[in-house]
């Protein structure tokens, strides 16, 4: 349902506010998957692998999913959703926030026809790790994949995805598209030594490319493995450079289960560990058109627990949380945006949220820092047009935040 028609646009250049808790706020996340890496130095030097590129082809299989030049979806080409990005965004952004150099690729999928570009051959591709770009034709294309990509951790330390703004990849409405989890041992501890949740792991950069249709629906919750239905990600790093998310789901009940189309995990121990590794969010768009938002119980297109995010030029809109009964209950906060944890940090920049709903707190972002030494900033952007739920902080329309101090704004508009 979309926002409510008759909610006047209000400014609210709102100045610090007393931030209220609520009841039934999640603790932090704790470690529950346990093991420690394996020895061995760590491998630092990421990147491609030397040796030029193998070129990943062949027909489309039955059981990978082929590509399609018009891009077909369940929720309609992605030819005619919004570009990636925020059209008034200009915030500069920081070197190490930028689009990975991918002139020397490890894995080239296709060979120059939409049918050469399969399912199979991106999972292959992820498996190996190293830089991915593709030869699919001419023409945007769709691949379609009926099975996960997954991340192995000790393909070196970067993973870097680069659709060339041509490539869609799709979850058919039954498929999470890509995983990655340093704490999973079937994926491999990363190298070096200590805790698989202490260690650097991979960074997974996705850039230039379209997820859509990704659902992580019915995969249970345990140990946190639900979520995420374009991407979920535990441990490692992730960066998401002039992206596209378009319906992409999860399950719809659970108290902290999220993240239509993204899903981050961090289960840091040391102090100031969690701002130093952040997701970087840059010139992407999320949703962005009715009928293309991201949902699911709970950060109806990003969530975290224990992660900080640097959001910068970026478009959320239209996305859903769509659980119910708070973290007590079966979800429904942060209709874009649901981060939870302990010392984490969101910073928000030139940037657009707007109708997006929570049906019960947040309908812009759901922030709790439990221990309240986290923070939030939003610097020269909009909100609007994000309904109440059943709760959220004084004079902060669309937002519910637990923190070390009331929101920062700066330069920002949060209209009702």
């Amino acid at each position: 349902m979309g926002p409510s028609s008759s909610a006047a646009l209000i400014a609210a250049c709102i100045a610090l506010t007393t931030l209220a808790a609520c009841g039934s706020d999640s603790d932090g996340a704790s470690d529950t998957s346990g093991g420690a890496a394996s020895g061995g130095a760590s491998d630092t030097s990421g990147g491609a692998a030397s040796g030029g590129a193998s070129t990943s082809g062949g027909k489309a299989s039955n059981t990978s999913g082929g590509a399609t030049a018009a891009g077909g979806s369940v929720a309609g080409s992605p030819q005619d959703g919004p570009p990636a990005g925020y059209a008034d965004g200009h915030a500069s952004v920081p070197a190490e926030a930028q689009a990975e150099d991918v002139s020397s690729p490890t894995t080239v999928i296709g060979t120059g026809t939409p049918a050469s570009c399969t399912g199979e051959a991106f999972v292959s591709a992820v498996a190996k790790g190293g830089i991915i770009t593709f030869a699919c034709g001419s023409d945007p294309v769709t691949i379609v994949l009926t099975s996960t990509a997954k991340v192995f951790n000790d393909k070196g330390t970067k993973l870097v995805i680069d659709g060339g703004n041509k490539v869609t990849l799709s979850g058919g409405g039954k498929t999470r598209i890509l995983y990655m989890a340093t704490c999973n041992k079937a994926q491999v501890y990363p190298p070096g030594s200590g805790d698989c949740n202490t260690n650097p792991g991979v960074q997974l950069v996705v850039q230039n490319i379209t997820f859509i249709d990704g659902s992580a629906k019915g995969i249970a919750d345990d140990n946190n493995a639900g979520g995420g239905g374009a991407i979920y990600a535990q441990g490692g790093s992730l960066k998401v450079v002039n992206s596209r998310f378009f319906n992409n789901v999860c399950d719809d009940l659970g108290s902290d289960v999220g993240g239509g189309a993204i899903r981050k995990l961090d289960y840091l121990v040391a102090a100031g560990a969690g701002p130093k590794r952040p997701v970087w969010v840059v010139g992407s768009t999320f949703g962005g058109k009715p009928g293309l938002g991201n949902s699911c119980a709970n950060g109806g297109a990003l969530s975290s627990i224990g992660v900080s995010w640097n959001i910068i030029n970026s478009l959320l809109s239209e996305n859903t949380a769509v659980g119910h009964g708070a973290n007590s209950g079966d979800g429904g906060n942060g209709g874009a945006i649901y981060n939870d944890g302990n010392e984490i940090v969101l910073n928000i920049t030139s940037s657009l949220i707007e109708n997006n709903k929570a049906n019960e707190g947040g309908s812009a972002v759901f922030f709790v820092s439990n221990n309240q030494t986290g923070s939030l900033t939003i610097k020269d952007s909009i909100t609007r047009n994000n309904p109440r739920g059943t709760f959220e902080t004084a004079d902060l329309p669309g937002f519910f935040v637990k923190a070390k101090q009331p929101a920062q704004l700066i330069n920002s508009q949060i209209l009702r």
